[in-house]
């Protein structure tokens, strides 16, 4: 059969982390032992208490059935009474609230729900594929990219990008760069696009992934015209399950529920009532047991890894937020990046996620501590 992939989908360039993954691949195949730093996957467990429920919610025949695209409403009143409960912020769960396939997926959606062909949308840089790829380029948009820089803590200069575009993507936490941004900065984002009339869609999927004392906001805080999107992935080891959820704009969360009533038919009921559960947790802003424990495991990994990196001459942060490490390399990215494969550990490398990237490479902490060392180890050898 002969056919052509439509233009949009060729306008996306090549995916760096499969060309990744069929070279690790290849390795593992030869025998050689791969220590992975690669993807932003926890190898922790899902919490026991999460696992149980499922369980027990799969022997109610009616979570077999179809559920609601827009997300089952005990589920989106669970996420409404956390949002009051974590960050202080009152939602109406029936018009403020939906449920998602991962918060992936409401990234990507929101744009089809809001962006024209040939709009502007900007887009960190460097950032999540998913903000210039998934959502711009499949959706006809241009994607404009702003430049994140290290000497500038990785947060935009707003007051430089253009004015006349239709949505801008945020993400603190950050991903790649571990960065965290302070509330003037927010609040600041928030008027800058009220201001140029920008829809705000800010990712908050490592809300809960903070470290040292750092408690992350939601930038509904400091203003309710902005659409946030959040992941139950890393919160709770829950990458699997594939749940998400968007709250915020009345107007922005029913373009994105109408959206998926065309593309999907939800989340399964006994994902999402499990969810709820989970979120029950929270008493307040303080995380549950079964969310600090997995934190405490990362910030010690984090604390090994810095120290080694540092001892091998590398410039590294402390992040106060997420499970990665960037850092700059001497040399390209991916050369940098073959080198570590060569010995048997995973790095991605920073030109994977824009062109800013270019010089950094990014370590997930989804490795034991004595597994870090091993790799520190076989780094020094090659360095």
């Amino acid at each position: 059969m002969s056919c052509e992939f439509a233009e949009r989908l060729k306008n996306i360039p090549p995916y760096l982390f499969a060309e990744i993954e069929e070279k690790v691949s290849k390795k593992k195949a030869q025998g050689v032992d791969i220590i992975d730093f690669g993807i932003g996957d926890p190898d922790l467990p899902t919490p026991r208490p999460i696992v149980e429920e499922i369980k027990r919610q799969l022997d109610d025949p009616e979570n077999h059935r179809y559920p609601s695209s827009g997300g089952e409403r005990d589920t989106r009143v669970a996420i409404a009474e956390w949002y009051g409960r974590r960050f202080g912020v009152e939602l109406n769960p029936d018009r403020e609230v939906a449920v998602l396939l991962g918060s992936k997926e409401g990234l990507a959606n929101i744009a089809r729900a809001f962006v024209n062909p040939g709009e502007k949308v900007l887009s960190p840089d460097p950032a999540y594929p998913v903000y210039a790829q998934g959502a711009a380029l499949l959706c006809d948009a241009e994607p404009v990219k702003v430049p994140l820089y290290d000497h500038d803590g990785f947060l935009p200069d707003l007051e430089s990008c253009p004015a006349d575009a239709k949505m801008i993507y945020l993400n603190y936490p950050n991903n790649p760069t571990g960065a965290v941004a302070p509330s003037p900065f927010l609040r600041n984002a928030l008027r800058w696009c009220n201001d140029t009339n920008t829809i705000l869609c800010y990712d908050n999927a490592y809300s809960e992934m903070t470290f040292d004392d750092y408690v992350a906001p939601s930038i509904l805080e400091f203003g309710r015209q902005a659409i946030e999107f959040g992941s139950l992935s890393k919160t709770f080891n829950m990458t699997g399950y594939r749940l998400g959820y968007a709250v915020g704009d009345a107007t922005l969360i029913a373009g994105l529920k109408k959206v998926k009533s065309q593309i999907d038919s939800g989340a399964p009921k006994f994902i999402q009532k499990a969810a709820a559960v989970a979120l029950g947790e929270y008493t307040g802003r303080e995380r549950p047991a079964m969310v600090q424990d997995s934190v405490d495991v990362y910030q010690q990994r984090r604390d090994v890894m810095v120290r080694g990196l540092r001892e091998l001459g590398f410039h590294v942060h402390l992040p106060k937020g997420t499970f990665y490490l960037f850092f700059g390399v001497d040399g390209g990215s991916m050369d940098f990046a073959a080198r570590m494969l060569d010995a048997g550990v995973v790095v991605t490398p920073g030109i994977g996620f824009g062109r800013n990237g270019e010089g950094f490479v990014r370590m997930a902490l989804t490795q034991p501590a004595a597994r870090i060392e091993e790799a520190l180890e076989r780094m020094r050898k090659v360095l």
